[in-house]
């Protein structure tokens, strides 16, 4: 299993949201280059960034820092946030980042999803936040009525190999993750599943190992030194 740790951007500098609530932001740095350097010398080979503004605005906001990462090449990196066009996707995929992902537009643009599928296949992935089972958008602010298992067998059969679910009652909490939902979409036969939200623990990462997920995200527990780095890595192999 992989391990991605995140680095979420407002205004270039790292920071962990509550819930995804704007209003309830922790800043850890200035500098989203430094923090990545400090993931790199434990070991990390990925990372997961979101430019949480552009998840905001729905544009293109933090690439100056994201970029000044992707071209040290030292990581696969997968990026979410305020991708809702060809060209942002483009500009993205074409400047070193490796797999963006689509939020909003994955559930409001399906002629842009399929578009860009066809045209880069697993360089692109879905990110499903779920806030009380159903998908959230727009940087979770808003919630559709589309129940959030249900939109990752949709994406599966148009086409998508990865999808990052998160469940947003658990996200920035420190309270562990939602360990039965993962169970639930382990079962879908074609995906991709990441594990995002929560994870506060070594053994989540061992269970979410054995479900034979492909990949888990770790944000808040790290820079709480909830969870170490290192060992997180040792776990997921």
């Amino acid at each position: 299993m992989e391990i991605f740790p995140a680095i979420d951007i407002i205004d270039g500098k790292v920071v962990r949201l509550f819930k995804g609530d704007y209003g309830a932001k922790t800043e850890y740095g200035n500098s989203v280059f430094a923090q990545a350097e400090k993931f790199y010398e434990v070991g990390a080979k990925n990372l997961h960034l979101v430019d949480l503004d552009g998840a905001k605005s729905g544009k293109i906001e933090n690439d100056k820092s994201i970029l000044e990462v992707a071209k040290t090449g030292k990581f696969f990196i997968e990026l979410g946030g305020g991708i809702r066009s060809y060209e942002s996707a483009k500009y993205y995929l074409d400047n070193g980042v490796n797999r963006i992902i689509l939020g909003t537009s994955a559930l409001k643009d399906k002629a842009l999803l399929k578009r860009l599928l066809n045209e880069f296949g697993e360089k692109i992935s879905v990110g499903v936040d779920a806030k009380n089972g159903l998908v959230a958008i727009s940087g979770w602010l808003d919630t559709e009525k589309v129940d959030s298992v249900e939109f990752c067998e949709e994406m599966c059969d148009l086409g998508v190999s990865h999808i990052i679910y998160t469940d947003i009652s658990k996200d920035g909490t420190l309270s562990g993750t939602n360990l039965e939902i993962y169970e639930r979409l382990s079962k879908i036969k074609g995906l991709k599943i990441t594990a995002s939200g929560g994870i506060t623990y070594l053994h989540e990462i061992e269970q979410l190992r054995k479900m034979e997920l492909y990949g888990a995200i770790l944000g808040k527990a790290l820079y709480e030194n909830k969870l170490d780095l290192k060992e997180c890595l040792k776990a997921s192999k």
